[in-house]
């Protein structure tokens, strides 16, 4: 019942945020890929990265399979529009209490996103993992494509 009542929400929260994004299309604001000014063809943008631990903070073990979280963060990026690369990393850390877990966690990378975005994505993905918090790094880099037909 609770898988249910979870993807009752989910759904409920993907059609809000696709009203949301039809607002702001309708005042012009967008959230592109490329929000970053631009300078002899050098984007400066922010990369932002998002850590999702996947176990339960009360028993410390993972209730679900990985591809079960990785379909709802896809699904979460995908309603908020962003572009978005996921990695899966294995680790470990010490409670407050001196006990040691190791942990799967996501590690959502999005460039050019902008901060508002950013904080609802990680909002969303902290409430539906039910976990305590997510770490949300940023980095403002330099960037440029390099594109080259190799046509014959």
């Amino acid at each position: 019942m609770t898988g249910d009542k979870n993807q009752t929400a989910l759904l409920h929260h993907i059609m809000r945020l696709k009203q949301e994004r039809d607002e702001k299309a309708a005042l012009g604001l967008k959230n592109g890929p490329l929000s970053g000014q631009v300078d002899d063809g050098i984007v400066h943008m922010t990369e932002t990265r998002i850590y999702v631990g996947l176990n339960d903070p009360q028993t410390k073990e993972q209730k679900h399979e990985t591809e079960k979280y990785l379909g709802i963060l896809k699904k979460v990026c995908q309603s908020y529009r962003v572009a978005f690369s996921v990695d899966i990393e294995e680790g470990g850390y010490y409670h407050e209490d001196g006990t040691y877990t190791e942990e799967t966690s996501f590690v959502l990378l999005m460039i050019g996103a902008d901060r508002e975005t950013v904080r609802k994505v990680a909002k969303d993905l902290c409430a539906f993992f039910g976990q305590e918090a997510v770490l949300v790094t940023e980095n403002h880099l330099d960037g440029y494509f390099i594109s080259e037909d190799v046509s014959l």
